[in-house]
């Protein structure tokens, strides 16, 4: 038998050297090919560097296959299948369990550079540390196991490039006194998977986050971490490596996620509407030639159906823009036309059934998109919209008359979860909130600065949710075995747990940074957390300008915000704290942090004795199962915000994608709405708004300019002459009288509406009613197409 076919009974011992010469890989595989026909199903392979050992190979019979190797060449386990075990002996070269397809790699030493990469599926476990490039293109189809890649020590750089899923641990071991246990530039176009690293870490991609760990981290580590020591033989460093794992301890591990799409892409600031119109466009639009109605009369004079055009009455068919505008989409120019019709109490209710927190958050923590689109400020001022809510802070809401026999939970009470609970309890459906804080609101009450809302506002219509029926169940968090027992006892679950993990850049010093949102939950649960006089935000959004205001009420004498890019603060809240005396400026790309401030990386350093980060903040989905998630740990929804995994969990507002609190309220009325058609056996809805009416539609020369000062003295309950009623009749019976023809009659209803109606046999299509409508809501129609010959 030649020396490289030496067997035992139970094991085929293959070598790579034969008579004193070295075998070539091929026929070294070839020996290995011929032992599988034979039936051996272990090897010991005593190599000299021949690659691609323990590949795609199986066992005609599916038995599992084992390979012990020592001193193999590259891409060992290149493409190894499920069902094959592989342990080697020592430190391998490049390309260990290149393209894994399910085996297990145990490597008792070093591996080489791209050890791991484009590992699909399969475990790869490294007694050592790994060369650059490790981890790269590892990837994950869900038809299969997730694969995983372990290291004991250190990665080199570039590692986890176009990460795209998979699990990567890189424990550090050993290496305290490295600069970052994962090298230079780790994590380039990262788009998914997620990597555990103990120690230090400098350099990460700008297209990652490196967080905090949750409960459910916590829990994947404690059990796979023995795992780990015990296949590469190292049960000794359990204490070591698990060291602030249990319970809410410090510890040195942290996650690397990778950004969202929306969160990759940085936003520009778009110009007007207005200004792109007057500066850029074609006068009359590209198709002006054509389509532009001078609204004359036609020469000759015709009624019914042989008129060129004819009016149609469509009103409320568009949206007005302030109503467009709204993410929850409020008709404001409805609430004014029943102010106008004497009914104040109905205009003030009417706003209750889009938004349980219409002087919360409409009346003073709204940036108030409406009041931006409104028509009337191409008059004078915009019709004051935000002091309109305001005034329904006291409308008192009744219990629902009829009861329905299905409970639906809500995790979370935020503005989404009280807005679905809102809506879901006057359809008279029994709705528990689960809240884990001491206090119910979310971030209106832990996070928005006290100067900014007026606490007995939102002390007001927090309790008017209560007293409508919605059972708030304070200090009880939610975790896995709580969830399982939701799943069992309610018809539906809104997972509304907002996004409480604020965002950690990985810069040098990043363990100085105080985190902004518990920076701002600290002062709005009374306490004082010490700052300095100087203080810097890295940041400059919404969010960030809340804790500027934090930052002087507690003391701070300077404050500076920085970013990237142009503040995405809206202006307003900008010019509040640029009152304080804050000063914002961008671009500054910071370096590290150290104790005399900030860094940057052209030099420059900006003093600080306070640094506080407020760049975003990310959902804790621990106490859901994996299937829950996607490759980025966010819920995998479709598109009406329902979970693709439990068709009865739906998850609106900030746990998803993160925006203003109108956007959650928003989201939280549709998945009330469509857990009502869930229940009635309706298919579900987007809820997509009717098209904004166009702005030349709407005629300003009927109403006069006012002057500012006397505007800013009037009350929005005096704003019905100013409204615009934009797409929705003021039955200001322009139409009714000027009409040549007298075709137009107003027609009163039983229930209280009205209606404008043209008379074809009178009607001569001349455009009049269209031209006048102040508030567009004539529209003429082209009456040709019943002429066309079929």
């Amino acid at each position: 038998m030649p020396e490289s076919q030496e067997k035992t009974d139970t094991i085929a011992i293959i070598n790579g050297i034969v008579d004193g010469h070295r075998i070539s890989t091929q026929q070294l595989l070839q020996e290995i090919y011929k032992k599988l026909e034979e039936g051996y199903t272990e090897f010991e392979i005593n190599a000299c560097g021949q690659h691609d050992i323990g590949g795609p190979l199986w066992d005609k019979e599916g038995r599992p296959l084992r390979f012990k190797v020592k001193n193999p060449g590259q891409r060992l386990g290149s493409m190894g299948m499920e069902g094959t075990a592989i342990e080697i002996e020592g430190s391998a070269p490049a390309d260990v369990g290149w393209l894994n397809a399910g085996a297990e790699i145990v490597l008792k030493g070093d591996g080489g550079d791209t050890t791991a990469h484009c590992s699909a599926t399969g475990k790869i476990y490294v007694a050592g540390r790994t060369g650059t490039r490790s981890g790269a293109l590892m990837k994950y189809d869900p038809r299969f196991t997730m694969p995983e890649f372990w290291v004991l020590e250190n990665t080199g750089s570039f590692s986890f490039e176009f990460m795209g899923g998979g699990i990567g641990v890189i424990c550090g071991y050993g290496c305290e006194d490295m600069d970052s246990v994962m090298g230079y530039r780790s994590c380039v176009g990262m788009v998914g998977g997620l990597i555990y690293v103990r120690g230090k870490v400098k350099d990460l991609s700008d297209e990652v986050y490196l967080m905090d760990l949750d409960e459910g981290d916590r829990e994947f580590l404690l059990k796979e971490i023995p795992v780990f020591l015990g296949k590469i033989g190292r049960p000794e460093l359990i204490n070591d490596l698990s060291k602030g794992l249990q319970g809410n301890g410090a510890s040195q591990w942290r996650k690397i996620r990778a950004k969202t799409y929306q969160e990759r892409s940085i936003k520009q600031q778009s110009k007007s509407i207005m200004e792109f119109r007057q500066k850029d466009w074609v006068e009359g639009g590209i198709f002006g030639d054509v389509l532009e109605d001078d609204f004359k009369v036609a020469d000759y004079v015709s009624t019914a159906d042989y008129r060129l055009r004819f009016p149609i009455w469509k009103n409320a068919l568009f949206s007005a823009p302030c109503e467009y505008s709204c993410p929850i989409g409020i008709p404001t120019q409805k609430r004014i036309a029943l102010l106008r019709q004497g009914k104040t109490e109905d205009a003030l209710r009417l706003v209750l059934d889009y938004s349980p927190f219409p002087a919360s958050v409409c009346g003073q923590v709204c940036p108030n998109l409406c009041v931006d689109e409104c028509s009337r400020r191409y008059l004078d001022l915009p019709v004051k919209i935000d002091g309109l809510g305001l005034l329904s802070n006291r409308i008192k809401v009744e219990p629902p008359k009829v009861e329905q026999n299905e409970q639906v939970a809500i995790i979370g009470s935020g503005v989404a979860g009280l807005g679905a609970a809102w809506y879901l309890r006057r359809l008279g459906y029994k709705v528990d909130v689960f809240e884990q804080d001491e206090f119910f609101g979310g971030k209106l009450k832990q996070v928005i600065p006290q100067d900014r809302l007026q606490q007995e506002v939102l002390e007001a219509e927090l309790n008017r949710i209560v007293e409508i029926g919605v059972n708030v169940k304070t200090r009880t968090r939610v975790n896995k075995e709580l969830f399982s027992k939701i799943k069992n006892e309610y018809d539906a679950i809104v997972v509304a747990i907002g996004a409480h993990n604020p965002v950690i850049i990985p810069f040098e010093g990043h363990e100085r940074l105080v985190k902004g949102l518990d920076f701002l939950k600290e002062i709005n649960r009374g306490q004082k957390p010490k700052i300095g006089g100087k203080v810097v935000v890295i940041g400059a959004g919404n969010a960030s300008m809340d804790v500027i205001i934090g930052a002087y009420n507690l003391g701070a004498k300077e404050v500076t915000a920085i970013d990237i890019q142009k503040p995405a603060a809206f202006d307003k809240e900008i010019e509040h704290v640029e009152k304080l005396g804050a000063k914002i400026l961008w671009p500054c790309f910071t370096d590290k942090i150290s104790e005399k401030g900030v860094h940057l990386k052209d030099g420059k350093l900006i003093e600080a004795d306070t640094v506080i980060i407020s760049v975003g903040d990310r959902p804790d989905l621990s106490f859901l199962d994996a299937q829950y998630l996607d490759e980025k740990g966010m819920l995998k929804l479709n598109e009406f915000r329902q979970s693709e995994v439990n068709s009865r969990v739906f998850a609106p507002g900030d746990v998803r994608e993160q925006g203003l609190f109108t956007h959650a309220l928003a989201d939280g009325k549709r998945a009330a709405m469509n857990i009502h058609r869930l229940f009635t056996d309706k298919p579900l809805d987007a809820f997509k708004k009717a098209p904004m009416i166009p702005q030349d539609r709407i005629k300003d020369e009927f109403y006069h300019p006012i002057r500012s000062g006397k505007v800013e003295a009037m009350g929005p309950e005096k704003e019905t002459d100013r409204c615009m009623s934009c797409g929705f009749c003021r039955d200001c019976e322009y139409c009714l009288e000027i009409c040549p023809e007298q075709a137009i009659d107003r027609l009163q209803k039983t229930d209280g509406t009205f209606e404008y109606v043209s008379d074809p046999d009178k009607c001569i299509g001349c455009g009049i009613c269209a031209g006048v409508c102040p508030c567009g809501i004539w529209t003429m129609e082209d009456n040709l197409v019943k002429f066309l010959e079929e």
